[in-house]
């Protein structure tokens, strides 16, 4: 790896930790260098153009890792739970895969309800086709039920796994473990798959959808 490299990767992993750990507005472009090891405070500008550029940078390399395992699921998907957990496994499987304990999840989390980052989520649709795919299919697939309540159920499964695996990621930060990643996978897309197929209630008119309609199915 090249010098170069190497230092944004340290810049990457270290910003996602300490934005895991204390929040993205408590964190300043001076501390992520330090956290990293460089010694040049404006590291952050030098490297990513200031604190969009690096946010940007640290959702565009989750994103782009998670297209091609999705993609390869989702091609040999036949039913809502194979949909499911084409979204879902390669979300936990990236987890697993990394140094433990994790960081990204809490990031990820956070992002999600930060303004400035879910914006750059969403314009990073284009990093998360097979996500917009998956969901479009299981619509398709849930043709019986009400479409505007599938449709608002399908934008429940980002806020769902995302705060779910925080929860794991949180507290397995706290007891020292390393999670069990295969499982929550697991279990995330048994529970998200029931909840996609379940009856529909008509008891006030026309259903609510909880999610803003802005929101791009990614993770």
């Amino acid at each position: 790896m090249a010098r170069s490299d190497a230092a944004r990767t340290a810049l990457l992993d270290a910003a996602e930790r300490l934005f895991a750990e204390s929040g993205l507005a408590q964190v300043s472009d001076r501390k992520v260098a330090e956290a990293a090891g460089n010694t040049n405070h404006s590291a952050v500008r030098y490297y990513f153009d200031g604190r969009v550029g690096l946010l940007q940078a640290l959702i565009t390399r989750h994103l782009a890792a998670l297209e091609p395992p999705r993609q390869a699921m989702f091609a040999r998907s036949d039913s809502v739970l194979g949909d499911v957990r084409s979204l879902v496994v390669p979300f936990t499987d990236a987890l697993a895969d990394l140094p433990q304990p994790t960081s990204r999840a809490r990031f990820l989390a956070q992002a999600l309800h930060d303004p400035t980052t879910a914006t750059l989520l969403r314009e990073s649709a284009g990093l998360a086709q097979s996500a917009s795919a998956i969901a479009h299919s299981v619509v398709t697939r849930l043709g019986h039920l009400d479409g505007d309540v599938v449709i608002g159920r399908t934008r429940l499964m980002t806020r769902i796994v995302s705060a779910s695996c925080a929860d794991v990621e949180t507290q397995a930060a706290r007891d020292g473990t390393d999670p069990a990643w295969q499982a929550v996978g697991d279990f995330l897309s048994d529970a998200i798959a029931g909840m996609l197929s379940a009856p529909v209630t008509h008891r006030h008119g026309a259903p609510v959808s909880l999610i803003d309609p802005r929101a791009a199915p990614v993770l």
